[in-house]
Parts: structure tokens; C-alpha cells; sequence
């Protein structure tokens, strides 16, 4: 099971900030109407806020929801940038006993690479140690055959797959909107995160949503704190946390209360952020039959910017502009 924090995370989470009616005074909580949800959103172009405090060095919720409005443009950004990187992640699995304890522990390091636009994993350690050469050679077959698979893509194949991404952008767009009436959303002030200051915002269900997409009714059950870089506007961390089961289908599966999910970002060459830390503590059962009770504990390091023109010429190979060499970002 693989997990891997991106855009869609602040997406679908934090552009819906921007859509809510964030109250400073008092630590009380209030909504804008739909109307002003659906017109905040729409709004693409996000222009630079004016950010400026009242006398007494407060900002207003019309402030606030700017900051959100565009701290979410500013990650889809950073969606398409990351498509620009390669990089290292790092995933520790630790399967736990019914007391917490540590069972079991299996470490799995990868190199993600971006081949024509796709998001693709090339494992190369288990348990910190180098794939054996059979082992080694069976993910570069993996990895020249999705190569060879869109060099030789169809004109028709291709406009399918352009429109099912068109489709998934859309539906996380009509997503966002559910996930802003699904909650109430409070300011709780400016705090240090890595030694810069942060917006800290708090969102807890809104008793009464009603959702109208297929999976939407899950947000009810969860509560999130979203933390958004003052200086860049970007969104530095996220915390969420199951507060009732989640069931899908009838029996298919469940995911418990108490499972929390924590990512971190980094920022990245001074243009980009990017993940840095994920953990997940996942409480779930499976077709009623088998129970899951695992700690998810990934790093990613080690991000090297292809340059302009870059091209896939084998596995594993990359022929870069001769003139330029990758730039690389120090481990987060």
C-alpha cells in the first residue's frame, strides 16, 4: 500500500479554506453562505492579498480566506513543478499488535521519476540494502515498459487518458466545494513551523452537511489543522485525524477511529514546495475478516530538477542539456 501526498491533498482540503468564513475574534466559528463559497472558488486567479493588519495587528476573515484562496493556487503550482523533480522517498512499514507494539518492520527505498507526465516508482532497497540484480532487473523491466508502452500511444488512447485527467481535475474541483460546507473552520493565530511563521487554521465537521458527490459523506469523520507559510502563502503542514469509522461499501472496509495522517512539506530551490515528511497511523479491517493496525512513516529527500529539454532515452537515463547541470535541494 503506497501513499504519496501532492497536490490533491491541499486541494481538495485546503482551496476549500478559501470558500469558508474563518472568524479571528473570540475563537468562534461561522460560514459563508453557498453562493460566496462557489463565488470564492471560482475566482482561478488568485491576486497577491493585501495583508496588512487592523490597529490592534489582527487580520480580518476576508484576509484569512484570501491567504487560503491563494496558498491553494499557489500548490497546484507546485503540482506541476514537482513534475520537474526526481527524488528519493523512504518508507518505513511497522505492523503493530493490538497493543501498539512493534511487530514487524519492513523499509522500502524508491526513486519516483516522472516518464511522459506519469508519476512512476523504481524500488532500489529493501531494508536498506541494494536490490539483488534479479530483483533490480525486474523494476527496470517495469520501468522501460511503461516507457515503451506511451512512446508507442495511440492518437485515440491518448485523447482517453487526456480526458479521464480532465475528469479527475474537474471531479476534485466539485470535491473542493463539498469539503468546504462540509466544515467549520477556525483561526487559531501564527506559530513557528521549522522556524517560519505560519497561518494555523482548524477545521471541525459541520453538523448537518449533506453530501451530494460519491465518497463526500467520509468528511464528516474526519477533523484537520492546516498550517500556511506566512512569508510564501504556501501550506507547510497538515494534520488530520479520524474521529468516527469510515466504511466503504458493505462490507469491503472500514477505517478506524484514531487513524491520523501528518504530512510535512519543504521547501525546495527557493521556487517549489515539496513533501518532505509523511506519517500515517492506519487503524483498518478489511472485508470483515482481517484487521490492520500499521504506522506509515516516509521521508522524501534527495530532489534533482531536470532542465528544460530533458529526455527519456532508456531506462533509467536521462540526457540532459549539456550546458546545465541538475540542481539539487539539500536532504529536508
Amino acid at each position: 500500500m503506497k501513499f504519496h501526498p501532492s497536490a490533491a491533498i491541499s486541494l481538495l482540503l485546503l482551496s476549500s479554506l478559501c470558500s469558508a468564513q474563518i472568524i479571528q475574534s473570540g475563537g468562534k466559528t461561522s460560514q459563508a453562505s453557498k453562493v460566496e463559497r462557489e463565488t470564492a472558488w471560482q475566482a482561478s486567479t488568485s491576486p497577491a492579498p493585501d495583508l496588512t493588519p487592523d490597529a490592534d495587528g489582527l487580520l480580518s476573515a476576508e484576509q484569512m480566506r484570501n491567504i487560503l484562496r491563494v496558498s491553494a493556487d499557489h500548490d497546484l503550482e507546485n503540482d506541476k513543478r514537482q513534475r520537474d523533480y526526481t527524488y528519493l522517498e523512504r518508507e518505513e512499514q511497522h505492523k503493530l499488535d493490538g497493543k501498539g507494539r512493534v511487530k514487524s518492520t519492513e523499509v522500502r527505498t524508491s526513486e519516483v521519476l516522472m516518464i511522459y507526465g506519469e508519476q512512476v516508482e523504481r524500488l532500489i532497497a529493501k531494508d536498506d540494502k541494494p536490490l539483488s540484480a534479479k530483483d533490480a532487473g525486474k523494476e527496470e523491466g517495469k520501468i522501460q515498459k511503461i516507457i515503451d508502452k506511451r512512446e508507442h500511444e495511440s492518437e485515440k488512447d491518448r485523447q482517453k487518458r487526456l480526458a479521464k485527467e480532465e475528469k479527475d481535475r474537474e471531479d476534485g474541483r466539485k470535491f473542493v466545494m463539498e469539503v468546504a460546507d462540509a466544515y467549520n473552520f477556525r483561526f487559531l493565530g501564527i506559530k513557528k513551523i521549522d522556524g517560519r511563521d505560519a497561518y494555523v487554521i482548524d477545521a471541525e465537521p459541520r453538523p448537518g452537511f449533506e453530501p451530494k458527490m460519491k465518497y463526500a459523506n467520509i468528511l464528516p469523520k474526519f477533523r484537520f489543522r492546516a498550517w500556511i507559510d506566512k512569508q510564501d502563502l504556501q501550506w507547510t503542514k497538515l494534520d488530520a485525524f479520524c474521529i468516527d469509522t469510515v466504511s466503504f461499501g458493505l462490507f469491503l472496509a472500514r477505517i478506524h477511529k484514531g487513524t491520523r495522517i501528518i504530512v510535512d512539506q519543504t521547501r525546495v530551490n527557493e521556487e517549489v514546495w515539496l513533501p518532505k515528511h509523511l506519517d500515517i497511523k492506519l487503524n483498518a479491517r478489511l472485508a470483515l475478516l482481517k484487521n490492520f493496525n500499521l504506522d506509515y512513516d516516509t521521508t522524501y529527500s534527495d530532489y534533482k530538477k531536470f532542465r528544460a529539454g530533458a529526455k527519456i532515452v532508456g531506462v533509467g537515463e536521462v540526457q540532459r542539456q549539456p550546458a546545465e547541470s541538475p540542481k539539487r535541494s539539500a536532504n529536508p
